[in-house]
């Protein structure tokens, strides 16, 4: 598979160290978060409030590829939280269908990493280990590099760590400007505080976040309206992960694959 995803975060791309040429077309990504061998949607982050829980994750995201998405953002959130594992799953979705598929969720160590590159996936995202082993996270990226995203999970501009549940101390910005030397594929800022609400984005949050990296961003969490997409796309975001405002409809799904799918 190759990559459709943005390389390079706006006007950011010309102090990237690690990229070239102009930013590639903002692209909009349904996610597919897994629970027990479900589809499922969460409310704020938290586990225990599932708003939408589907029993077939790939019949999921082969809708969303009918529909014409063309990347998939895929959670484990069992891994994620220790409870489970639904490697399966991702594998049927990377060997049936013909998405570029990023797959994030309890990769902590340098073995399940290359596991899950193993499988066909474009990319990696790695959370609570990046947030607190920078070291390690610098020499997973070196080994893999372009291959590997960084989940930045934020509540009120701090960073998360261990799904969700623990606040890290630092604020985004900081740990943005913390990784500008490491050959990332990007950073997912997801707000955690608005994700699943559908009550739209903290637009100046996602401003600050957008300037404090040099390496693409993808955003989630609150984005539920064409004009949020605008916005990222006026920002120089790389794209968005979209996930209950697409399973709720409150965004028109054809509407967003015609306009932000490349």
């Amino acid at each position: 598979m190759t990559s459709s995803a943005g390389k390079a975060p706006g006007d950011n791309s010309k102090n990237d160290p690690h990229t070239t040429g102009p930013r590639p077309p903002f692209q909009a990504i349904p996610a597919v978060d897994l629970k027990g061998g479900r589809c499922v949607q969460l409310v704020g982050g938290r586990p225990e409030e599932e708003k939408v829980s589907l029993p077939d994750p790939v019949a999921v995201a082969r809708g969303w590829w009918e529909t014409g998405f063309r990347t998939l953002h895929v959670v484990d959130l069992d891994a994620a939280l220790g409870t489970g594992d639904n490697r399966k799953l991702v594998e049927i979705m990377v060997q049936e269908l013909s998405f570029t598929v990023q797959v994030g969720g309890g990769i902590r160590s340098q073995k399940k990493a290359q596991e899950i590159l193993g499988l066909g996936v474009e990319r990696i995202i790695v959370g609570t280990r990046a947030v607190e082993d920078p070291v390690w996270l610098g020499r997973l990226s070196h080994a893999h590099p372009g291959r590997v995203a960084v989940a930045a999970d934020i509540r009120d501009g701090m960073v998360l760590s261990k799904g969700w549940t623990e606040e890290s101390g630092r604020k985004i910005e900081d740990f943005l400007r913390s990784m500008e030397e490491l050959p990332l594929a990007g950073v997912l800022c997801t707000d955690v505080s608005r994700e699943g609400k559908v009550q739209g984005m903290d637009r100046p949050g996602v401003r600050r976040t957008l300037q404090a990296s040099v390496h693409p961003v993808w955003i989630s969490g609150g984005v539920s309206s064409m004009a949020d997409l605008r916005f990222l796309d006026e920002e120089g975001a790389a794209g968005a992960v979209l996930g209950m405002a697409l399973y709720t409809g409150a965004l028109n799904a054809n509407q967003v694959a015609k306009e932000f799918v490349t």
